[in-house]
């Protein structure tokens, strides 16, 4: 079935907090599973309606609620009310062109951020995750159902971890280090591609070298734009005065900052690597082309007084001195060799061969 995807040109003319679905239709239905735990408890089940959800104030156990899908705009609307979120947070998560940002809405803390991942092809897609977490729930969404969050549920059900006895503060450190981990994936795999084109400039480049550059370095600058807004925003959760961050959790947080600041310098890395491999290949088949410049140089050097001799001795004359000698023919071709010969023995002693 066709993706149909909207553009940001519908919301022209709509007040602020309009909520209309920006990006593609991956499903027909958006997939709720809700999960809450604490240090001795966890249930896992899947949901068709946020009604109650919400947890109450003083319930100690997280309430994580996690949906695939963000084209159900009434779905968005319902965990508005249940949830008491800001029509404008309702508007960023619907809209899936956002850059990686962080707010304090004094009851909740919103997060956007960008996942990586490849298509069968090779490409790099881009796809939006929102995590909205609160004292003792949080909420993360996802453009489309995948994987992603797999290791932190198999975490949740060991009893003896470090996540079933913290917060949802900490919950949302494990979301956020689980994307940024992904990104070292995408980056080991791009610097397998990078090693490669390396490979192939030292032996005999191609167009299609030049393209591969062309595509990686348009990776590159895609995400570098999503991934660079990313350090300023886990590095304000870090700072956070908010009483939703907790003082133990806020460590995990400077951690998270550590690797996004490690995946914008390994980026930074690559986008120079594959500047000067364009200039690298560049050079190579500009060296290449003098090459055979050269071989031609000396070629069309090496005739010029051959073909002088063969226009000379061409011309329709009757009275030619040589015309009638009966070693002629043999003398020319004699001269020529030994000229063609001492060109080449005087090319090759000034090292243009």
């Amino acid at each position: 079935m066709p993706r149909i995807k909207k553009r940001r040109s519908d919301k022209a003319g709509l007040p602020p907090g309009a909520l209309i679905h920006i990006g593609e239709r991956h499903a027909e239905k958006a997939k709720i599973v809700l999960c809450e735990y604490d240090e001795f408890h966890l249930q896992e089940k899947e949901i068709h309606t946020l009604e109650g959800a919400l947890p109450p104030a003083d319930k100690k156990a997280v309430t994580w609620v996690h949906i695939d899908g963000l084209q159900d705009v009434h779905l968005l609307e319902q965990m508005g009310n249940v949830f008491d979120l800001h029509p404008l947070t309702l508007e960023d998560i619907l809209n899936t062109e956002q850059r990686p940002k962080s707010e304090d809405h004094a009851d909740y803390l919103f997060i956007v951020l960008r996942l990586f991942h490849e298509d069968a092809g090779g490409s790099l897609i881009a796809e939006q995750v929102s995590i909205v977490f609160g004292p003792n729930w949080l909420i993360s969404l996802q453009e489309k159902e995948g994987r992603l969050f797999d290791p932190i549920r198999e975490r949740l059900r060991n009893e003896k971890g470090r996540l079933r006895k913290a917060g949802a503060d900490y919950l949302a450190h494990a979301l956020l280090d689980t994307i940024v981990d992904g990104y070292f994936v995408i980056l080991d795999k791009l610097g397998e591609k990078i090693e490669n084109l390396e490979e192939a400039l030292v032996g005999r480049p191609s167009p299609e070298t030049l393209r591969a550059i062309q595509a990686l370095k348009r990776e590159m600058i895609f995400l570098r734009k999503s991934v660079w807004p990313l350090r300023e925003m886990i590095g304000a959760l870090g700072r956070s005065d908010s009483p939703l961050i907790r003082e133990p959790s806020v460590i995990y947080f400077r951690d998270v900052y550590d690797h996004a600041v490690q995946v914008i310098d390994t980026i930074e890395t690559y986008r120079d690597m594959l500047s000067g491999m364009l200039d690298i290949y560049l050079s190579s088949i500009s060296n290449r082309m003098n090459e055979i410049m050269k071989v031609l140089t000396i070629i069309a050097t090496v005739f010029m007084p051959l073909t002088f001799l063969a226009g000379v001795y061409g011309m329709n004359f009757k009275h030619m001195p040589e015309l009638e000698w009966p070693w002629g023919y043999f003398s020319l071709w004699g001269v020529m060799i030994v000229i063609a010969v001492f060109m080449l023995i005087a090319f090759r002693r000034k090292k243009w061969l």
